[in-house]
């Protein structure tokens, strides 16, 4: 890959301590403040506040690397969205994952209207450049419309039977967002989940299908890759 890794140069750590408070951070339910715990433990001395503009700086430019080094992802997309409440209004997050699983793209609107949707669907497909075989989706008409609209090519499957893998993909949003005590704004939310959703997704294989031994082969293959985005690999690997 060509991707350049971010630059470190002006920071008062090395690269090591700032992608170690980032994959905290977004990997497991914690706050900044149990971040900054944790790294005392171990004897750094950083702030929750530092740790949270290293989140700000550096998430989403790992995310980006990491979907950049992931397969293309497969021709069936799951589509989903679920209710946000921030400041006492409703917004929606709208969510694609292909049949592995892996989130395609997240984008938090305020409608659920076929506007909405239309919208979501030309940002999947000016990202990812093909229109899928199929799409499945719940009932919402919305979909229906807008599939007809943007992507007429494409097979649609309606059912709330067929689309678990968009909706269990909901699941650790829905964490994150109990340990935050909700998101402050839809921009914190947009910001905060695109990122979440390439860092933490590439920490969560599916376990379920791999033995301890395969489970421990995979785990240590990405957790080299990330090393490799975060540019803290050694020089001869």
């Amino acid at each position: 890959m060509d991707a350049v890794p971010p630059s470190y140069k002006g920071s008062r750590y090395p690269g090591e301590v700032i992608a170690h408070c980032v994959w905290l951070y977004h990997r497991f339910p914690l706050s900044f403040r149990e971040v900054e715990e944790l790294m005392l433990e171990r004897g750094v001395t950083v702030s929750y506040e530092t740790v949270r503009q290293w989140c700000a700086k550096f998430g989403q430019a790992y995310a980006n690397q990491l979907r950049r080094r992931r397969p293309r992802p497969g021709d069936k997309w799951c589509m989903d969205e679920v209710l946000l409440k921030i400041n006492g209004k409703l917004q929606y997050l709208w969510r694609a994952v292909d049949q592995d699983g892996n989130v395609l793209d997240i984008l938090v609107q305020s409608k659920r209207n076929t506007q909405a949707a239309k919208r979501f669907f030309r940002r999947l497909l000016k990202e990812y450049e093909y229109v899928p075989r199929v799409i499945v989706t719940d009932k919402l008409r919305s979909y229906g419309a807008a599939h007809r609209q943007v992507m007429p090519s494409a097979e649609h499957r309606q059912s709330k039977y067929l689309n678990n893998r968009a909706e269990n993909s909901h699941q650790p949003t829905r964490q994150r967002e109990r340990a935050m005590r909700r998101f402050t704004s839809p921009g914190h939310a947009q910001r905060f989940l695109s990122a979440f959703s390439g860092v933490s997704a590439h920490f969560r294989p599916r376990r379920h299908l791999l033995t301890a031994r395969d489970y421990r082969t995979e785990m240590t293959h990405r957790f080299t890759i990330w090393r490799t985005v975060t540019g803290c690999a050694p020089a001869n690997a």
